[in-house]
Parts: C-alpha cells; structure tokens; sequence
C-alpha cells in the first residue's frame, strides 16, 4: 500500500479548515513527511498515522509555514518516550534553523535527530523506494521531491515451474531476479519463467515554485503531481512576483507531463469558501484534479 495523506493543505497562514502545508506517505513500513507546518503532529495523530521507527522528514525550503512544525513533532515524539532516530532532510541551513529551533524551544530530545542538508539528485536510496529532488524556481533556494518505488518483480508462471517439478522456494526468487536456473538437467530461463516487471509508482511534491520546465521533466509521467496552487490566474501577476505557481500553471505542468493526477495544494488563505475556484480552474486545462480537505486519504493504484 502507498497511501498519502493531505496533512495541511494550506500556505502562508492557516485557516480553520486548512493548517500548513504537510504531506505524509506511508509506504514500505515507513513515514515520510513532506514539509511540516505549525500542528503537523497533532494532524498525523488525527489521522492515525503515529510515528513508526522509520520516519523521515523532508523540508522543502525554509520558509516559516514549511518547517516551523519540526520542533512540536520533536517535542510530541520525545514525551511519546521515542528510541528510533528520526531522519530530517533539507536545504543548506536546515540544521542551522532546527539547531535554533530546539535550543530556543528547551528541547533536547532523547532521541537522535539525524540531519542532512541536501541538494539535486537521490536523497535516500531504501530497499522499496528512492526519494530525490531538483532544485526549483523561488524566492529562496527549495526543493521539490520525488518518491520513485524501485520496480518489483514479475508474477511468476507458477503453472510451469509445478509442471517442470521445481520446488517452490530460494530457486523461484533466483527466477525473479533475473537469474538461469538448473533443475533436473534442465535450464530455465527467466524470461520464460517469470512475467515482465511491476513498474512502481511515483509521487512528486514541488514545494514552493514558480512554474519551470525542469518540473515538467521531474514529474513526467508521475503517478500524483502534488503542485503548489497558491493562486488563480486573476493573481497570475502577483504568482509571477512572489515566485508561485497558479492553479492553471500547475494543471499545465501536469498536461506536459502526462501524470496520472494533480492535486493542488498550498492553497492561499483568501480563497476560504470559494476553493472552488482554483478547481475549476484546473480543470480547464487538466481533467484528473483534485482539491483535498485536511486529513483526506488516497491510496496510490499500481497502473495496468
């Protein structure tokens, strides 16, 4: 299961219905938090996600709503009696900022908290997926980031290896990866064994940006595009000043990179009771579009 949880959809300051921008993911026994605005642990507690042993915290860019966050997790995860190190990653002066953060905070947590400052390219290399990120286009130096699941092997023909009486076990996994196999004088070849790859899937969270070519190579193809939609094209004047994205640039973005879904995210707080519109917009370039509350769920699908 790779499932993804719009833990605060807003940007800049929250709303009542919106907190600040944090997305989680859980997937291959871990958490991944993207960004971590003001409240992102009393959200992950809200949505039952908890905070399993591995769980890494990506920041975008340090910009307040985007990281601010850090320290009330830490806090919550010390007074939960956490061991397990917990892995933040982050722009060149992420471990400054979180070093001020919990000194001027009183926090000196029990726990080990592993920084690393990062840039473009493979941030983390796991055995069930890759995070890397390229850097985009804003008024500070930010990240977007990329989760790629590494492919998994093919369905086994299990009709032929019983036929041919190999037994099941360590002979059918060296079949999956790739290998020969000699049973009973006999070489069985993979590619007769074994179906083609599960291509994995892929999610691609921009961060701050003003729209970019380089964003439409990072997410081509995706299988979520979460994109900034900080506003609609009537504000497309103040979107290009601030280095932000509209609704429409990011469903743009999306059509150029043929991604399965866009949803739109960092929303700004002045279109309270009318999100609507940034909806509409969207889908006037874009068809698969969707506008999340706080705390909803998707569950990513393998595609066919």
């Amino acid at each position: 299961m790779m499932r993804l949880t719009f833990v605060g959809t807003g940007g800049g300051m929250p709303t009542p219905e919106r907190g600040l921008p944090s997305l989680a993911i859980r997937f291959g026994g871990s958490l991944l938090i993207l960004d971590c605005g003001e409240g992102t642990q009393r959200q992950l507690m809200a949505a039952k996600l908890g905070f399993p042993s591995s769980t890494h915290v990506f920041i975008t860019h340090l910009h307040a709503d985007h990281y601010l966050g850090l320290a009330g997790l830490i806090a919550t995860m010390d007074l939960s009696k956490r061991e397990a190190p917990l892995y933040v990653y982050g722009p060149p002066g992420i471990r400054e900022s979180l070093e001020h953060l919990l000194l001027g905070s009183r926090l000196d947590p029990g726990f080990q908290v592993v920084v690393r400052e990062v840039g473009e390219g493979e941030v983390l290399n796991a055995r069930d997926f890759v995070i890397d990120a390229i850097w985009t286009t804003h008024t500070v130096p930010s990240l977007a980031y990329r989760l790629r699941e590494k492919d998994r092997p093919g369905k086994v023909n299990v009709e032929l290896l019983e036929s041919i009486g190999l037994p099941k076990g360590p002979l059918w996994g060296e079949l999956q990866r790739g290998k020969e196999v000699v049973y009973g004088g006999r070489t069985i070849r993979p590619d007769a064994a074994v179906g083609p790859p599960k291509k994995g899937r892929s999610v691609v969270y921009s961060g701050d940006s003003a729209p970019f070519q380089g964003m439409v190579e990072f997410a081509r193809g995706a299988d979520v595009l979460v994109h900034e939609s900080t506003y609609d094209q009537s504000l497309k004047s103040r979107a290009d000043q601030d280095l932000h994205s509209t609704a429409k640039d990011a469903a743009t973005i999306a059509a150029k990179a043929n991604v399965k879904l866009l949803v739109l995210y960092h929303l700004s707080s002045r279109y309270r009771g009318r999100w609507g519109v940034l909806l509409e917009e969207a889908n006037s370039v874009f068809p698969n579009v969707l506008l999340p509350e706080d705390l909803q769920s998707i569950d990513v699908p393998y595609q066919s």
